[in-house]
């Protein structure tokens, strides 16, 4: 197999049609029906589906699409990094943030990274932790914020913020950040709540056993946007970071206060993958990610959050 064959694998499971995926290729439809049938022939097996509805790719299908598509982007990133001028940094980065962090961090992370390393092309994704963590365990990120993980054979973290979770609420609520609640009363309020498996919704379940509250639970979801607009049309309180509530909160649109008795924390990490060489363009983009973050907190942005671990004692 080739990179040719590779290409027309992943273009055509991407949009279902050889003759999208001609098009995108810029080949005439029959060769990419050559390069799909050598790759079966190679194979041994059908990667694709025909159907009235276009090319439905089969387990097998799938699997080789994925790898491919992994092999492509690294071969994209190789040739970025063997490319460069003499003293300049340039290649492919996946950086992953958390959801409730991206709204404060990404537009200055990508302006940052163009300023001080035009050669480097920026891919930024954001998910929930559990996401990130998958994909970069799978190879699809380079570098992830992650939350609440110890370094483990897969990966390396290093600790970089420790932040309090705020109970969220409607601005006539008056909550305040002066006025910490206790868990116990924020659990008899109905709570629009993360969906069972999130790692949030694992901090809000342990703290409320350690209250010894029951919690009520009026909706699950696994969006913070929808549970911040559940709040809002008054479907119940909830529990968010500190991050995710900043601009609602300064912009009167909600209501929010410490939860206390007991304190409820995240600790954010920055997470590499362990085994292998780290490119210089990796480098350069978790440093100037750390500066940011450093720059967030010391400011004030970053609602209720400390420096951990070594960046805190560099900040002292």
């Amino acid at each position: 197999m080739d990179v040719k064959q590779l290409k027309a694998l992943v273009t055509v499971a991407e949009v279902g049609s050889v003759t999208r995926a001609a098009e995108l290729l810029h080949l005439v439809q029959p060769a990419v029906t050559r390069q799909i049938r050598a790759l079966e022939e190679e194979l041994g097996v059908p990667l694709f589906e025909r159907t009235r509805q276009g090319m439905r790719p089969t387990e097998a299908g799938a699997i080789v699409a994925d790898r491919a598509r992994r092999a492509l982007n690294e071969l994209e990133r190789a040739r970025a990094e063997v490319r460069p001028a003499p003293g300049v940094v340039t290649g492919i980065v996946t950086v992953g943030l958390l959801e409730s962090t991206a709204e404060l961090l990404a537009e200055p992370l990508v302006t940052a990274v163009a300023r001080a390393h035009p050669g480097i092309e920026l891919r930024v994704m954001t998910a929930y932790s559990g996401h990130l963590r998958q994909w970069l365990d799978d190879g699809d990120l380079d570098l992830s914020l992650l939350y609440n993980l110890d370094s483990t054979p897969s990966l390396s973290t290093r600790p970089l913020v420790r932040e309090h979770l705020w109970v969220v609420a409607p601005a006539a609520a008056g909550l305040r950040a002066d006025r910490p609640v206790p868990f116990a009363e924020a659990a008899v309020r109905p709570l629009v709540m993360p969906a069972p498996g999130h790692a949030l919704r694992a901090l809000i379940d342990a703290a409320a056993a350690r209250a010894g509250a029951e919690l009520r639970v009026a909706v699950q979801t696994n969006s913070m946007p929808v549970q911040k607009r559940l709040v809002l049309a008054g479907h119940g309180w909830t529990v968010l970071p500190g991050v995710g509530i900043a601009e609602d909160v300064a912009a009167g649109r909600l209501s929010a206060a410490p939860l206390t008795e007991p304190d409820v924390w995240r600790s954010i990490v920055l997470a590499t993958p362990r085994p292998g060489r780290t490119p210089p363009a990796v480098e350069a983009v978790a440093g100037e990610l750390v500066s940011r973050i450093r720059v967030e907190v010391a400011g004030g942005h970053w609602l209720s959050a400390q420096l951990d671990g070594a960046d805190a004692a560099e900040a002292q």
